[in-house]
């Protein structure tokens, strides 16, 4: 049983929150039997440790089997010492610790992708692990994350993406320009969603939402500059028919994902 709260393996641990210690070791954090679970699911061999309480261990004997038939190290631990490792006041009792595993973007593209979102200076962690996981739910192939855009390690992005950051490639640190080159000759059309751009029902009547596809999105202050949004081949524009003044980011993504599943599904029917 791990006791002591300000131990050097704890505090090892509690690094990870930061993006330093993530960088430093190329580990990050799990928090909750959710995260958990789905990485010993779809990913066991890159936990690296389990750390939970016995009461969580007992609630979740699911994830303990799992963790035992993938050799992964297991750690009883105090509530206390839980909640010095974790960046979320309620961890629900367990912890782990996994290699980091981004994708690279030549792969995701040299796999003849039909539907991929691009993320150019998205920042805030919820948003981005939103859109991670509408684009997993919509069946996208791929998410690829280019400029300033957040850490996609971070806690707060791991945990809004519910798991759906193992169930897809993700690339990271990419550059818009060389991501639109990869784009264009895998022969995927670059859509950018803006408040500028044409109407996106006339464009689902013309049937382009039907062609393989790469949405674009940008930060959700501005938007994308001119200089990003110039590397698009369309802007698009989703209509408000209420009073609301914009759309959320990561709900504005939900919907051009799902107007492309929608739209290329049926045109292979």
């Amino acid at each position: 049983m791990l006791e002591n709260p300000r131990s050097p393996r704890v505090r090892a641990v509690a690094k990870l929150t930061k993006r330093a210690g993530r960088v430093e070791t190329g580990l990050f954090l799990l928090e909750g039997p959710q995260s958990v679970s789905e990485a010993l699911q779809w990913r066991p061999e890159g936990v690296v440790e389990l750390f939970g309480t016995p009461t969580a261990f007992e609630k979740h004997p699911n994830i303990a089997e799992a963790a035992e038939a993938a050799g992964v190290p297991t750690v009883f631990v105090t509530e206390d010492v839980l909640n010095a490792m974790a960046d979320t006041v309620t961890p629900q009792g367990l912890v782990a610790v996994a290699q980091q595993f981004p994708s690279s973007v030549k792969d995701i593209f040299a796999d003849g992708p039909r539907l991929i979102a691009i993320c150019e200076e998205v920042r805030d962690p919820g948003n981005l692990g939103t859109i991670i996981r509408a684009a997993d739910a919509a069946g996208a192939d791929a998410v690829v994350l280019t400029g300033r855009t957040v850490d996609l390690y971070n806690p707060k992005v791991v945990r809004a993406t519910t798991g759906s950051l193992f169930h897809l490639p993700i690339s990271v640190g990419g550059d818009l320009l060389s991501v639109r080159d990869r784009a264009r000759a895998a022969g995927l059309r670059i859509i950018a969603a803006d408040v500028k751009g044409e109407d996106l029902l006339e464009a689902r009547a013309s049937g382009v939402l039907a062609e393989p596809t790469a949405w674009l999105f940008g930060n959700e202050a501005h938007g994308l500059d001119d200089e990003s949004l110039a590397l698009a081949d369309l802007a698009l524009r989703l209509p408000i028919y209420g009073s609301a003044e914009s759309l959320n980011l990561a709900t504005a993504a939900s919907v051009c994902l799902y107007e492309s599943a929608f739209a290329q599904r049926a045109a292979t029917q």
